[in-house]
């Protein structure tokens, strides 16, 4: 049997418990969590996007080590496929990723961007992060209006911004359903 059908519900399921967990933590105004959800979103996005670029061949060698608990290797190799090739695979793509997906990791592991409370951690970005993080939550979801805007501002939209990313998931999920395989360009 296949593991596709297996992997396809489970990175769904967490993608449907991300948008619950989202709810959640915005009515509570835990804003650190919020990033660190949005961060795991991308995280299935970013490899569901790598593997619609792999043949069917290593493609289903890599959903089922997925579905086993196992790490993917590198084809041919006895290396890991590690976050960073996927995250600038998807980057290719998306053009924002890797900001929001650096800035997602910084919540994750424990950083200075947790004293958010007394710092703006997006002042602690290097100007272009900022600018990118910043852009793309005007572009794709109304806000906020300027480059100086602060955490705080931006807070708001992150609810947004896992729904989009949710949404994109979905289509790729659909993408891999089919059976189709994509050069970088095409996803």
């Amino acid at each position: 049997m296949s593991s596709l059908p297996i992997f396809l519900r489970q990175v769904r399921s967490r993608s449907h418990e991300h948008l619950q967990a989202m709810r959640l933590l915005a009515q509570a105004r835990l804003a650190g969590q919020m990033v660190s959800v949005l961060r795991q979103e991308l995280d299935s996005m970013v490899r569901v996007i790598y593997l619609l670029t792999q043949k069917p061949e290593r493609r289903e060698l890599l959903i089922e080590a997925s579905v086993k608990g196992e790490k993917w290797f590198q084809e041919g190799s006895r290396a890991t496929a590690t976050d960073k090739e996927m995250v600038d695979l998807a980057q290719a793509l998306q053009g924002w990723t890797q900001s929001v997906y650096k800035f997602g990791c910084a919540f994750i592991h424990l950083s200075g961007l947790h004293d958010y409370n007394d710092r703006d951690p997006l002042a602690q970005l290097p100007g272009q992060e900022r600018s990118d993080i910043l852009e793309h939550c005007r572009n794709y979801h109304g806000g906020p209006s300027t480059d100086e805007a602060g955490f705080e501002a931006l807070v708001p939209f992150l609810p947004r911004v896992l729904e989009k990313i949710a949404g994109n998931l979905e289509c790729y999920l659909v993408a891999l359903e089919k059976g189709e395989v994509h050069s970088a360009s095409d996803v």
